[in-house]
């Protein structure tokens, strides 16, 4: 039988720090994707969901099983996350072919934030590729960019668990930490090839 295991982080637990702090690494990767990988592994075993792959149980999902869908794509989302980020004294530009499809780093910068303080709740800002053009956009709670035939490129999370114990309230305060020393822009390089 399938089980899905916790995945690891890129990066020493410290290394995004102060940005981001061990203890919220611990509390987010440790705590929150490992309960979500858990209730996903309860939740597939017997079932035909229980051979596939974890981009293949999203997919499927979407439309047939939303308690199988939301942990599947919070594993999913979640992964891809922690690898859209990078130690905190690594130094990397953004891909200038993703820069001129929005008008510059600068104003990329500016839309990406906009649409990340723009999620009412719990979810996610993105950058992607939909068909030939690049896109930023939101998905709330679990929804993925996958489910919906994008191409993902590079996420922030902005649930609470996100930030709360670093930032509290200030989510802004988090989205210009992450864009401005912590986003691996090689990662988004590499997913725009694919």
């Amino acid at each position: 039988m399938f089980s899905l295991s916790q995945f690891p982080l890129p990066y020493a637990s410290d290394a995004l720090a102060p940005h981001i702090s061990a203890e919220t690494l611990a509390y987010h990767h440790g705590k929150h994707v490992a309960t979500y990988i858990k209730n996903l592994n309860d939740l597939i075993a017997g079932t035909a969901y229980e051979d596939m792959p974890l981009t293949r149980i999203v997919r499927t999902s979407v439309n047939n099983d939303q308690k199988i869908f939301n942990n599947a794509a919070q594993v999913y989302n979640h992964d891809f996350f922690f690898n859209c980020l990078k130690p905190a004294d690594t130094k990397m530009s953004v891909p200038k072919k993703l820069a001129d499809a929005f008008g510059g780093a600068d104003a990329m910068r500016e839309k990406f934030r906009t649409a990340a303080l723009s999620v009412f709740g719990s979810g996610w800002a993105w950058i992607v590729r939909d068909g030939t053009e690049y896109k930023i956009i939101t998905t709330a709670n679990a929804d993925t960019p996958i489910a919906h035939g994008m191409t993902p490129l590079f996420t922030i999370d902005v649930w609470e668990h996100a930030y709360y114990l670093d930032y509290q309230n200030r989510r802004a305060d988090f989205i210009d930490a992450v864009w401005d020393n912590l986003a691996n822009w090689d990662f988004v390089s590499e997913n725009m090839i694919l």
